[in-house]
């Protein structure tokens, strides 16, 4: 088998990433916790953090493995900052994982099996894509800016920047 080198991977170019993501992977969904979905984050060819989709046992949305995987290694670097990271997941990130993804800092994020397979399978984040393309008052859930208190809103952030709001 021919030796892949991928940006920011270890020297088996990943390949041990990526099959310990397709183990949260099977772990997650054999345990009942939710999709079959795994993710690890690598630091320096190292695993700090792994996790795999938990919706159906935390009943929470937003529980995917990518989500779990980030937020595990940003508590054992004790920041959300995941700079000079990699997120390796099992399947492409929807775009709560790939925004969550940006916000981190991560470098690159690589993937094993692509949403269009995903979506064979009952897993549709197509219909996602095509709405946070939309402007908002075209998206098929309503969001407003509220009226009511425009001036209260922003004295939060006058308040928090007065105290030396520390930016995320």
């Amino acid at each position: 088998m021919k030796k892949i080198m991928i940006k920011g991977l270890p020297g088996d170019g990943g390949a041990a990433a990526i099959r310990d993501a397709l183990l949260e992977a099977r772990l997650g969904s054999q345990a009942g916790h939710g999709g079959p979905f795994g993710a690890v984050v690598i630091k320096d060819g190292k695993v700090i953090g792994r996790g795999h989709n938990t919706v159906l046992r935390d009943s929470d949305p937003t529980r995917h493995a990518e989500m779990n995987a980030l937020t595990a290694a940003g508590r054992r670097l004790k920041s959300p900052h995941l700079i000079g990271c990699v997120l390796i997941a099992s399947s492409e990130p929807c775009p709560m994982c790939l925004a969550a993804a940006y916000w981190s800092g991560v470098a690159v994020v690589y993937y094993g099996l692509s949403r269009r397979v995903a979506a064979k399978f009952g897993f549709r984040d197509a219909f996602l894509y095509r709405e946070l393309a939309l402007p908002g008052s075209r998206r098929k859930l309503v969001t407003v800016k509220h009226p009511a208190t425009p001036a209260d809103s922003e004295a939060v952030f006058r308040d928090w920047k007065k105290r030396g709001g520390r930016l995320y």
